[in-house]
């Protein structure tokens, strides 16, 4: 067999094995046989030749056509990329090969190498205002229009590939929103609605790239939140690719939390969580804000919230003032937390008339104040049953001696619009209280901020109630003192 039939025996045999990229491939165009001996040249590597079958015939196009492809659609460029040929890939840039989409094979194909030679070629070749050599393909390209090599680098999470082309000045503009109805948006869904949703998909996907993310965003982790939420709302409005929108939330996560794995102390964990890009930085031994956590908490970043070294510094925040508390036994817990509530009005008093002193300072603790916290409300509760069960009358009635009975019987005559006995003058200062605390927190948070907490409407809607009970009070002593 003449070396000719068995180059024809090899591309009749990869045509074979390919007949969907070969539809991709010009059909009416047939390979020659000077033609069959350079693509098989190149994809041997052997440059010599390549070179040669190229200066013979240089004044002969018809003969051999440099750009010519194999039945994969494969040019002698995209060859020497797949075998990463850096040699070849020089040679043929100079003798003239046309470039057309080589740059995102050889993105595809992560070769480093040939990505830097293409971009320096398309440096040189490429002149304002025409479209770059991936940009200018047909439809033979095996890559669809939306796909441009910092898309594709993306994809495939390659650094280095990232940097180089960052470097050199490629941006990924944020995908026009779902509900967009602008012109090109219109008529890209009037034209091919599905490519049009993957060419969004194909951008998110890009766009949650760790490497991406890593080296074009100044803040790293909130760009992983606010994407995260975006996604989020996106496989809720499309649900046709949810799959695909919470696959690539579930990457944004993984990213911010594996942002935590890399810190070493404790020192810089609370500098990552305490870190405020609009307001003062925080110090060692400031008390903490923890605003990144309350971040990842506004945009339901569980993954972030739940990771142990995360959970350890809380913990230890948490517990701070009571060193060794967690080591007791419950028991002695109990016992702890009981002194801590039964202590709480000496607690509250001193931090009033003294919040920096040593116990002030002890009652801003976490733990501390959750008990007292807890402590008063208890009391609260128990005011509301005792005023509510009338406490005064019925201890009245049950140790009260005779006179004690007349003067009871007095009060129930005029129950109607009387003054708050003791309890209920309990009750009221407590109700003012919350009010006050419900207001200040309004105030801080915003508007939005604090209607975005549900536990916050319903404090709202439970301190409505107590302000009507308050009102409907005073109304009846009102009445019954104009009466009289």
């Amino acid at each position: 067999m003449n070396p000719s039939e068995s180059q024809q025996n090899l591309f009749a045999n990869e045509a074979s094995t390919s007949s969907v990229q070969s539809l991709q491939a010009p059909i009416d165009y047939i390979l020659g046989p000077v033609e069959k001996h350079f693509l098989l040249s190149a994809e041997r590597g052997d440059c010599a030749t390549v070179k040669r079958l190229i200066e013979e015939n240089q004044d002969h196009p018809e003969i051999l056509n440099i750009n010519c492809v194999d039945p994969l659609n494969r040019s002698a460029l995209i060859a020497a990329i797949e075998n990463e040929n850096v040699e070849l890939i020089k040679l043929l840039l100079e003798l003239g090969i046309e470039v057309k989409d080589a740059l995102l094979h050889a993105i595809k194909e992560e070769y480093v190498e040939a990505v830097e030679i293409l971009l320096e070629w398309e440096e040189k070749i490429h002149k304002p205002g025409q479209p770059y050599s991936w940009e200018a393909v047909d439809s033979s390209s095996n890559f669809t229009p939306d796909i441009t090599p910092l898309i594709l680098a993306a994809h495939k999470n390659n650094y280095e590939i990232l940097k180089l082309l960052l470097d050199r000045g490629a941006t990924l503009p944020t995908p026009h929103d779902a509900r967009c109805g602008c012109d090109e948006c219109v008529t890209s869904s009037e034209q091919d609605s599905l490519r049009h949703s993957q060419s969004r998909i194909n951008a998110y996907r890009a766009l949650t790239s760790s490497s991406l993310i890593a080296l074009s965003s100044r803040d790293p982790l909130l760009t992983a939140f606010e994407l995260s939420w975006e996604l989020r709302r996106l496989s809720r409005m499309e649900q046709e690719f949810r799959a695909q929108y919470n696959e690539m939330r579930e990457q944004t996560q993984q990213f911010a939390t594996s942002l935590l794995d890399h810190a070493r102390t404790s020192y810089e964990l609370e500098i990552m969580l305490n870190y405020n890009p609009t307001g003062e930085n925080w110090d060692p031994g400031e008390r903490q804000t923890l605003d990144r956590l309350k971040l990842a908490i506004k945009y339901k970043q569980k993954q972030f919230v739940s990771h142990p070294n995360v959970q350890q510094l809380l913990a230890a925040i948490w517990y701070d003032g009571l060193p060794g508390f967690r080591r007791k036994s419950i028991l002695a817990q109990l016992l702890e937390v009981g002194k801590l509530g039964a202590m709480f009005p000496v607690y509250s008093t001193i931090y009033m008339m003294s919040p920096t002193s040593q116990m002030g300072l002890f009652m801003k603790k976490p733990f501390v104040k959750f008990i007292c916290h807890s402590a008063s409300y208890a009391v609260f509760l128990m005011l509301l049953g005792m005023a509510s069960q009338r406490i005064e009358y019925l201890l009245i009635e049950v140790f009260g001696n005779k006179w004690m009975r007349e003067i009871l019987a007095g009060w129930k005559k005029r129950e109607r619009g009387c003054v708050p006995g003791f309890v209920e003058t309990g009750v009221v200062i407590y109700v003012i209280s919350l009010i006050i605390g419900e207001i200040k927190s309004l105030w801080a948070d915003g508007l939005m901020e604090y209607i975005s907490d549900l536990w916050n409407i319903v404090d709202f809607i439970q301190n409505t109630f107590y302000v009507v009970w308050l009102s409907l009070r005073v109304t009846a002593w009102w009445i019954v003192q104009t009466k009289k």
